[in-house]
């Protein structure tokens, strides 16, 4: 929770991630051109050198662990999909950038799980990973304008669960708890208000679902305009 890190620089951070994304989205649609590729692809560098950081540096502390520090939770995957949507700006790539993005790793920006305070290595690293993934997404969906087509709602969908049952598979196997299927979080979070273990899984899939609907209704009306 936010009262957990130092208020101030976060909420500015926040802030300030939030101009260079309205700036990138109107600049992109006012004077499209070739910086604008140069931009996603700045942005896709900046997600991915924070991923190659965070590793180095659990490494280089003797801390990292394979049941916590694999990149198996969905924000780690969102990552990996944002920094390859920026680089190549394909549809799919954008649309799982923009639906997990606003739809799941929004909700780690509004409610930090973070222990660590400015100006310490894992404070940046927390910002740069997580809003790197919400401007991503707000820069090739609004920027970029690669809006998400029909049933693009229903497949990115089916792959998270997918990459779901995937996950947790690896839990049962190692012992671990990503993405938390074998345990709740020790914070709070928001799925403390969908039930207790396991049955918020089933209730954070209805909501995902839901949150999916929400998300591509605006694309949903255009489309329906537009014949």
């Amino acid at each position: 929770m936010l009262g957990l890190v130092t208020p101030v620089p976060y909420l500015a951070a926040v802030v300030l991630a939030l101009a260079i994304g309205i700036a990138l989205c109107v600049g992109a649609r006012r004077r499209p051109g070739p910086w604008t590729v140069v931009a996603a692809r700045l942005i896709a560098l900046v997600l991915v050198s924070d991923a190659i950081s965070f590793i180095v540096a659990e490494i280089v502390a003797k801390t990292w662990s394979p049941k916590t520090d694999l990149p198996f939770a969905l924000c780690d995957a969102a990552v990996v999909v944002a920094a390859a949507g920026c680089w190549w700006r394909k549809p799919l790539l954008a649309e799982l950038t923009y639906f997990w993005g606003l739809a799941g790793t929004l909700q780690a920006v509004i409610t930090p799980d973070l222990n660590a305070g400015f100006p310490h290595l894992v404070f940046f690293q927390y910002l740069a990973g997580h809003l790197g993934i919400v401007l991503a997404a707000l820069y090739l969906v609004i920027g970029l304008r690669i809006a998400p087509r029909p049933g693009s709602v229903f497949t990115t969908f089916a792959i998270t669960v997918a990459y779901t049952a995937v996950v947790g598979l690896i839990d049962a196997l190692s012992g671990a708890n990503y993405m938390f299927l074998r345990r709740p979080p020790s914070t709070w979070t928001l799925l403390k208000l969908l039930g207790p273990w396991p049955w918020y899984i089933a209730s954070a899939a209805g909501v995902a679902l839901v949150l999916l609907m929400l998300l591509d209704s605006p694309f949903w009306i255009a489309r329906r305009r537009h014949g």
